[in-house]
Formats: C-alpha cells, sequence, structure tokens
C-alpha cells in the first residue's frame, strides 16, 4: 500500500482559484462502480439521480474565522496563526514563521485588541498559545480571516466569507470547508426534498486531521488527528429508516463518510453518539454506512483521495481523474465534484 501509488498528474491551471459562477452550475461527474461507466453532468442535474428513497447526508460544520495576522510583540516581524481548538484557556494553533514562535513569545493582533504568549510548542509548527483578552471567539469576526487552503494562491476576497461556506453550515468549529457540499443551493435542496429525498444532517468538524499530508510511504502508517464528531438519534433513526425501505445512504463529503463509518456498528446501522474519531479509510476497505458518494475532486497522495479510492476501487477512481482531466474539469475545493453510485 505506497503512497505512490495514489499519485496522477494535474496541470496546475486546473486547480480552480475561484467558485463557479453560481454553486450549482458546477460541473458533475458521475462514475458508476457497476459498470464503470461516467456522465458529464451539471450539479444541478444532482435530483434526478437522486430517489424518493434516499437520505441525502450533509455536514452542518461552519467555518471560523480563525487565521490571525499580526506580528511578533516588540518587532516587524510577521506572524500568523491557524486556530485549530480551545481547551481551557489555551488555544493549539498552527503557526508561522516557527522561528518567530519560540516557547514565551509575545504576539500582537489588531490594533493592540489581542495579544497572545506561546506556552508551549507541540513539534513542528504548532504552538499552544495563551490570548489577552481570553474571549478570542467573539474578537475573531473582527480580526480573524476565513482560511482558504494554500492552493489558492490569491489574497482573501470578500465574496470568500459566503462562497467557502455551505449555505446549510450550522455549528462554527471548523478551519476547512466540507467543500463538497459547498455545490448545493438552497433552492437545490428544496428540491431533493419535494422529491422526497431525506436530507440528514451530522456534524464533523474539519480539522488538521482531514488534510493533513500522508508522509510514509507505507499509508498504514499514517495516523489521522482526531476531530469531533455528533451524529443526533433523530438523524440516525432516519438513515436506519431509510435503509430498511430499500434507500440508499448518500454522503455528501469524506468527513460525512468518516463520521457514518466511526458510528455504524458491525450490523452496518448508524447509531447517534458523538466524540473524537481518527477514522482513517484507505484500500481495502467495506463500507457499513455508505451507499453513495458526493465528492470534490482531491490532491494527489492526500487521505480524501485514499477514502474515495476505497469507495470506488483504486484504478476506477484514477481513470475517472484521468478523464476530468481530459475533460477540464475543475479541482480541489473550488472545484467541480464527483457522484459515485
Amino acid at each position: 500500500m505506497r503512497i505512490e501509488d495514489f499519485h496522477f498528474d494535474l496541470p496546475p491551471e486546473l486547480i480552480a482559484q475561484y467558485p463557479a459562477p453560481q454553486r450549482d452550475s458546477s460541473r458533475l461527474l458521475v462514475l458508476n462502480r457497476a459498470d464503470a461507466s461516467i456522465q458529464h453532468l451539471y450539479f444541478g442535474d444532482l435530483p434526478a439521480m437522486l430517489t424518493p428513497r434516499d437520505a441525502l447526508t450533509l455536514n452542518q460544520t461552519r467555518v471560523v474565522p480563525a487565521r490571525l495576522k499580526g506580528k511578533k510583540a516588540g518587532s516587524a516581524g510577521a506572524v500568523e496563526l491557524l486556530l485549530i481548538r480551545q481547551e481551557g484557556e489555551r488555544w493549539l494553533a498552527m503557526g508561522k514563521p516557527a522561528r518567530r514562535l519560540g516557547l514565551g513569545s509575545r504576539l500582537e493582533f489588531g490594533k493592540g485588541q489581542l495579544s497572545a504568549q506561546v506556552v508551549e510548542l507541540d513539534g513542528p509548527g504548532r504552538v499552544w498559545v495563551r490570548f489577552e483578552p481570553t474571549q478570542v471567539s467573539q474578537l475573531l469576526p473582527c480580526l480573524g480571516e476565513i482560511p482558504l487552503p494554500p492552493y489558492i494562491r490569491r489574497p482573501l476576497q470578500e465574496e470568500d466569507k459566503d462562497r467557502y461556506q455551505t449555505v446549510y453550515a450550522r455549528v462554527e468549529g471548523a478551519i476547512a470547508a466540507p467543500t463538497a457540499g459547498l455545490h448545493f443551493t438552497a433552492a437545490l435542496l428544496e428540491r431533493i426534498e419535494a422529491q422526497g429525498t431525506a436530507i440528514v444532517p451530522v456534524l464533523l468538524h474539519v480539522g488538521p486531521g482531514t488534510f493533513a499530508p500522508v508522509r510514509c510511504a507505507d499509508v498504514r502508517q499514517h495516523r489521522m488527528e482526531p476531530e469531533y464528531y455528533c451524529i443526533d438519534e433523530e438523524s440516525a433513526a432516519l438513515l436506519r429508516r431509510r435503509r430498511q425501505e430499500g434507500g440508499r445512504i448518500v454522503a455528501v463529503g469524506t468527513t460525512v463518510v468518516r463520521t457514518l463509518e466511526t458510528v455504524c456498528g458491525g450490523g452496518g446501522e448508524p447509531v447517534a453518539g458523538e466524540g473524537w474519531t481518527a477514522k482513517f479509510i484507505y484500500p481495502p476497505y467495506t463500507f457499513k454506512g455508505v451507499d453513495a458518494l458526493v465528492t470534490n475532486f482531491h490532491l494527489p497522495g492526500s487521505t480524501l483521495l485514499l477514502l474515495v479510492a476505497a469507495f470506488s476501487g483504486r484504478e476506477l477512481l484514477l481513470e475517472a481523474y484521468r478523464r476530468a482531466v481530459e475533460s477540464g474539469y475543475r479541482f480541489y475545493s473550488y472545484g467541480d465534484a464527483m457522484l459515485i453510485i
């Protein structure tokens, strides 16, 4: 199980730098695992690919403006923190540059509105900090930025505040968007629900575990960083009922897959629960809680690509990616989508 087996050639110009003009105008590649066929549609065509018995399962996490840009106290040296989570009075953050984030370093953000001290080092590029004032969450809307991925090589723009959130984002806590959901509009969800397809919310706060690179030659040695998830009894019961009625559980995004596979028991039935999951899915894997998958086109050698390859089969997925490149599909967070059935 070598990581190089999950690489592919991608022309840089196919990495989407901006979202599509309208969310549901993105392209949709439909990959059928049964006969290896491929259809080229648009995301607005998705309702026709769903049945009234299906359950479309969405991650309702909301991205926090968790990127803070400031300077080291007493100097003009720029620093940046990406806040991951809070524990007590401390915050874990990814920070750069590392040379300015030594133990005891003091950092300043805004016009003296917020300061922080590095109180512990947590490995390369990661620090624990303590803020003053401590009500950081209340200041993030005015001092923080939505953390766009590094492959979007342009400054943050006003439209990103809206377009890098799903229209159904409800619970703040993510540092990256569940990007498969960015294609949905409120009107499209209404069409889907009107035809009888159930809309089922779950929650996984996207953190470093989702996008951390695989640095092991053997993928089985990679370890995911835990991320918080929650699925309530109403959602779990609705998923069980749709399955019993012959419908499919259609996961929107890899974070939904990891949530459902975390809460499904040996019998394949999802149960309510919350906690922290470090679920890492790679081939071969037997899925218990997912029957179809809506997903974006992912980075070579990423944990997301490994999960999708486990669902579709590696060779079939790489052939679909090859066809997508030939057809000029747009890749990554603001790119186009796939439906795997």
